[in-house]
């Protein structure tokens, strides 16, 4: 009899932490995505002391890289402590040495794996089964899951095996689609799982554990005449593993009354067509399997669990013996092979058993996260239909270059059932609608009797960018696994994506419900929707509704969070759950999320709840007429860049075929796409007053995005401008030949406000961002036509700088961002002589959008960064190699100048390779030599002259930078940085530190200080910060700063330029405020944050130039002051600090006071420093 268990609503992330945490006694974790949230659960429940099966709190350690992580694990199961991890994609490939070594010593560790696409010409965060894969010959057997209930349910079969086949295990399941789907779960008791445990095998494995009581030898090298045949001698052992997991499937049966098996076959009996398939595709298949059956169709579906070991005859023993023909589905792509891996495994199977006639064809489908939905797979099932079906195909995609793909519109039914209540949620990133819209799922889940799944879908962009919540519920199960592409209630966050003309409106079915959120009246409302949308509202009896929560939050003082205020006016609207008792639970909710942060946050919260349901109104329908629709005859091909990124944009990339991709089949795209994007997504932008500015152009160097510039045009230009652009005289007097202006791209604009806080006038107000519509002609006209006047260059170069255009612009960042500004003021400095390499984190997801790229050329030379993402471990290595090769070309050419100089009669050509050979290691300084140098050579009709030429684009010198966040400088990637600053060679490094992994979720790194919580330092961190720069100044002849933008701008530029300077290697560490920090007042304070940062003592504004020491004077400058006591108040205004005190005051209290402790401690130090290298 089945026993009955607890229903919880989670998502598969922590289905499989529940799991893991009961059979583990150690954790050894590096943070990558997806996977992460699996290993901050164990963390979190460590802190919270509670017990696992065998009545002990396991232990979590993080590691500097996910090699680390699996050694660690590596060591502890040789000591006899069951261990595990949590890892995906690249960080797997990490592990993949130590995966041998752990199988071939037969250790039953337990990896799970929230499977992610791994790197190729592009990076991915999203899943797809490559990873796994790549694991295949490693020796670790891999089960599948395909949802968040089959996870629970069979994750522990993982752990029972491996301890009595002594084979590890991979658990895994697809990344995002089930590692983040929220679904209403059945958790096990702990006290059952207990009971399934092997004693005797748990026994023997500690037992056979490393001890000096008893010592062995692990781990030995062998010679040619034992290897192999030892190494045969594990067959056995792996021969018995499927049955070994078959019985205990069948224990877990027994408890649950369920049926899993090896192989579970799911459709007609007698199916003539079937697919075999692993991962949550099986859902969506048995979705369509059960539209089809009502028709009358005979098909059906494997579904694998066990992939490794591969035991042929559990497929063939659940084969019906009818099928005729049979497609397998791979969520990879193996270049160069046959086939893809499983359907290579199911062809081999079958070709040798009596099953051999079968026609077998292979696809790939669901790469990073394709949606995959029933009309593909009804196409599939078409395909086996047909006398002569493709052998391979692909689906999800159109492919009109190698026509692999199947055509799916055909089959677009709605095979999800009509009982289940579908939900879309279209919102801005940060401005909190995934979290409500997570909270709504949770309450649904667990205070009604719905079954509930909750999915949610990103673009490329950090907090500004698109965000769509899918929520379903309903009383019958719940098997689709992919986007809504028809719901009964959809909400639109915010009018920018009515404005922009987003398909949200066709995506609701008949009678369905649509909630804007807007300030429109109606009638303006209208005016903005196109007629084809207005016939579809009137057509489907949609019923509109709308809300300000914009203006309520800003009276409510809330910034940008609108949640609260929307996530009340859903339950109104749909009446899942009483209103008033929908209202208590989500009350109930922002007291647990928002406790930490104050009663103030927690009431204005709970008041946004009531405004969010008095505050809507019914919209007039009766205002639309509908209309004839008129069609665009002159559509704009795919493949015209445009309306790539249109397409891009629109959350519409699936749309564009394989042979748009042709000429950059290698991953590349050309600079300056964001330039296109015009989001409009600020509700609130700037608005400049002339007649308060003093022109000190700080404005624009604390930009983010560069959407807020200065522009001194001269009387002729002046005469070309828009009518409407503001001019006024230019105040210095080396520019009183022009008139000066400031313009804002509004619909570029985050609208962080960090601009107004930084002004020191107040000449910058933020207003709504339809008062500045006809502002942007100005800025386009500016950006496009005017540029640096030559006068700017006698300017102090902080104020010179601001005139550069900048080579970073409309970035996905964060607004308020720091680290953008770095990058884009290094761009003003050099960026037509730079070469980027960087790592992959958050300075790759918003410098680095496919298509899209923020990064742009010079307007008139058209010349701008290279720039260059490899991998978040070796970014170092990879900018060393960067230098290296193009300095190697270069001195080949310089080399060939020098015979060129020596041979040539041109009195002007030699004068020019002298001019240039004499300013060659300086950046700025060989830029007009080089010039004039190609004009000598293309004179010159010497074979020397042309080879040199031929490679013209290498010699001029350029300036490589290593750009990256403190978890690769300070952790995983910490070696590399440390041999490439070691090699003397001159790059430069410069390191955005965070002090936390935020690209990831704001992990702890080495960078994080004393006292901050985030994830695996939940109660707070106990150890100091890695003093990353004083270990590097160590060497002598690396240049070592660090600088704080808004504490002292003028050090920051000195610093850049000396370092760019510098003939050798050189490393800045700058501040870089988060919104993961939790600052008060959001990240419109981030300049003034380094300012108190700096202020306070928390941290040091220095710098350390070996090439004064070669002078005879000091190389070490401390620039910051002693701190002013400010020290508690600096923590106290940031959340990561502030949250401990509210926590657990008495060990807040300690830490703190041992950080202000090591903080003064550091300052002394800096001083002896200064006294030291005099």
């Amino acid at each position: 009899m089945a026993i009955n268990r607890k229903k919880v609503t989670m998502d598969g992330n922590e289905a499989a932490a529940y799991v893991a945490y009961a059979f583990s006694e150690f954790s050894g974790i590096y943070p990558i995505t997806p996977s992460s949230a699996m290993a901050d659960l164990v963390d979190q429940w460590s802190n919270q002391n509670k017990k696992n099966i065998f009545n002990t709190v396991p232990k979590l350690i993080e590691m500097q890289s996910e090699a680390g992580a699996a050694g660690v694990v590596h060591g502890a199961l040789s000591a006899g402590s069951l261990a595990t991890t949590f890892t995906a994609s690249q960080g797997l490939l990490l592990m993949i040495p130590n995966m041998y070594k752990i199988a071939g010593e037969q250790l039953p560790a337990v990896f799970y794996v929230s499977a992610r696409t791994i790197a190729t010409h592009a990076l991915s965060i999203f899943g797809d089964q490559s990873d796994i894969y790549a694991c295949r010959p490693t020796g670790f057997s891999m089960l599948c899951f395909s949802n968040p209930q089959e996870i629970m349910d069979l994750a522990p079969v993982g752990h029972l095996a491996a301890l009595d086949s002594k084979v590890p295990f991979i658990n895994f399941f697809d990344g995002f689609r089930t590692s983040h789907e929220i679904q209403k779960v059945e958790t096990w008791e702990y006290d059952s799982l207990r009971n399934l445990i092997n004693q005797k095998a748990l026994q023997e494995f500690k037992t056979k554990a490393l001890n000096p009581n008893h010592p062995v030898m692990q781990g030995s090298h062998e010679n040619p005449d034992i290897y192999f045949q030892h190494r045969e001698a594990c067959n056995c052992a792996y021969n018995n593993v499927p049955k070994i997991v078959k019985k205990y499937m069948k224990k877990i049966n027994c408890e649950l009354g369920t049926d899993y098996d090896l192989f579970n076959y799911y459709g007609s009996p007698d199916a003539e067509r079937i697919i075999i398939a692993m991962g949550s595709v099986c859902n969506v298949i048995e979705e369509t399997i059960d539209y089809l059956l009502k028709q009358g169709e005979k098909v059906g579906l494997v579904k694998v669990r066990l992939y490794r070991p591969w035991y042929g005859q559990g497929l063939l023993d659940v084969i019906p013996k009818t099928v005729k023909k049979i497609a397998v589905l791979d969520k990879t792509k193996e270049v160069g092979a046959l086939g893809e891996p499983l359907f290579l495994d199911v062809l081999s199977t079958l070709k040798q058993s009596q099953m051999k006639d079968c026609l077998i064809i292979g696809g790939r489908f669901g790469l990073s996260s394709k949606d995959t939905t029933s009309a593909q797979i009804l196409a599939v099932y078409d395909e086996l239909n047909k006398s002569n079906p493709k052998q391979r195909f692909t689906i999800g995609i159109t492919d009109d270059v190698t026509n692999l793909s199947l055509d799916e519109k055909k089959y677009l039914v709605h095979t999800c059932p009509s009982e289940i209540y579908e939900c879309k949620f279209w919102g801005i990133g940060g401005d909190g609608t995934v979290g409500a819209n997570k909270d709504s799922i949770k309450i649904i889940g667990d205070y009604t009797e719905n079954n509930v799944q909750g999915y949610f879908q990103y673009d490329s962009k950090k907090t500004n960018g698109i965000t769509i919540s899918h929520l379903r519920f309903g009383k019958v199960p719940i098997k689709s696994s992919y986007y809504v592409k028809k719901a009964d209630f959809v909400a639109c966050h915010s009018q920018s994506y009515i404005l922009n003309k987003f398909n949200i409106i066709k995506e609701i079915k008949k009678d369905g419900i649509l909630l804007l959120n807007t300030s429109w009246t109606d009638e303006e409302l209208f005016e903005h929707i196109g007629q084809e949308d207005k016939n579809y509202l009137i057509q489907n009896n949609i019923t509109v509704y709308k809300i300000d929560a914009v203006k309520i939050a800003q009276e409510l003082k809330l910034g940008k969070y609108v949640n609260t205020i929307l996530q009340s006016a859903f339950f109104y609207l749909t009446k899942i759950i009483p209103i008033e008792k929908a209202v208590a639970l989500i009350k109930e909710k922002i007291i647990q999320k928002f406790s930490s942060k104050g009663i103030d946050v927690v009431n204005k919260n709970c008041d946004a709840v009531d405004l969010g349901i008095k505050n809507i109104s019914k919209v007039k329908m009766e205002l639309i007429q509908i209309q004839n629709e008129t069609t665009n005859e002159n559509q704009k091909p795919l493949y015209d860049r445009i309306n790539f990124i249109e397409k891009l944009s629109l959350m519409e990339g699936d749309e564009i075929p394989v042979s748009a991709f042709m000429k950059n089949i290698d991953g590349r795209f050309e600079l300056g796409g964001s330039a296109y994007e015009k989001r409009g997504i600020a509700e609130f932008v700037p608005e400049w007053d002339k007649n308060k500015c003093i022109q000190c152009t700080m404005c624009s160097l604390v930009c983010s995005h560069a959407t807020i510039r200065p522009f001194l045009l001269s009387n002729e230009e002046v005469q070309n401008v828009p009518m409407n652009t503001k001019l006024i005289p230019a105040k210095n007097q080396k520019l009183k030949n022009y008139q000066f202006t400031i313009s804002v791209s509004p619909l570029d604009c985050s609208g962080c406000g960090v601009c107004v806080e930084t002004c020191p006038v107040g000449a910058i107000q933020m207003v709504p961002q339809e008062s500045q519509k006809d502002m942007q002609n100005v800025f386009d006209y500016l950006r496009k036509n005017i540029n640096k006047k030559l006068e700017t260059s006698e300017l102090p170069e902080l104020m010179s700088s601001q005139f550069n255009q900048p080579l970073l612009e409309f970035s996905g960042a964060c607004g308020g961002c720091a680290e953008s500004v770095y990058a884009k003021l290094i761009t003003q400095l050099y960026g037509e002589q730079m070469y980027i390499a960087n790592a992959t984190g958050c300075s790759s997801i918003w410098g680095g959008p496919g298509g899209v790229s923020p990064y742009t050329v010079n307007n008139i030379s058209k010349k701008g960064p290279a720039w260059a993402n490899s991998l978040f471990e070796d970014n170092a290595e990879f900018g060393l190699g960067i230098y290296l090769g193009q300095k190697h070309i270069r001195d080949n050419l310089i080399e060939k100048l020098e015979m060129l100089l020596k041979n040539t009669s041109s009195e002007q050509l030699k004068k020019a390779i002298l001019d240039f050979t004499t300013s060659k290691d300086k950046t700025k300084e060989n830029i007009i030599p080089t010039e004039n140098l190609i004009k000598e050579l293309e004179k010159d009709s010497s074979e020397l002259a042309e080879e040199i030429l031929l490679q013209k684009d290498y010699l001029q010198k350029k300036s490589v930078w290593i750009f990256g966040g403190d978890g690769w400088a300070y952790d995983i990637g910490f070696g590399g940085l440390d041999h490439v600053l070691a090699s003397k060679h001159n790059v430069n490094v410069f390191v955005f530190d965070t002090e936390m992994y935020s690209n990831t979720g704001g992990q702890s790194s080495k960078a994080s200080n004393i006292g901050g919580v985030g994830q695996f330092s939940v109660s707070g961190k106990d150890v100091s910060k890695k003093n990353l720069a004083e270990m590097m100044m160590t060497y002598g002849y690396v240049y070592v700063a660090q600088v704080a933008l808004g504490a002292n701008p003028v050090h920051t530029i000195k610093v850049i330029m000396e370092a760019e300077a510098y003939n050798g290697p050189s490393l800045i560490i700058a501040y870089s405020p988060c919104e993961l920090h939790g600052i008060k007042g959001g990240m419109k304070q981030c300049q003034k944050v380094m300012k108190n940062a700096v202020k306070s003592g928390y941290w040091n504004l220095f710098s350390f130039n070996p090439e004064l020491k070669a002078q005879g004077k000091n190389p070490f400058t401390l620039t910051s002051s002693i701190g002013d006591g400010s020290y508690r108040e600096f923590l106290s205004n940031e959340t990561r600090y502030s949250k401990l005190l509210f926590e657990n005051l008495q060990r807040g209290e300690y830490l703190f006071k041992k950080s202000e402790n090591i903080s003064k401690a550091n300052f002394e130090r800096l001083m002896r420093l200064v006294d030291l290298y005099k």
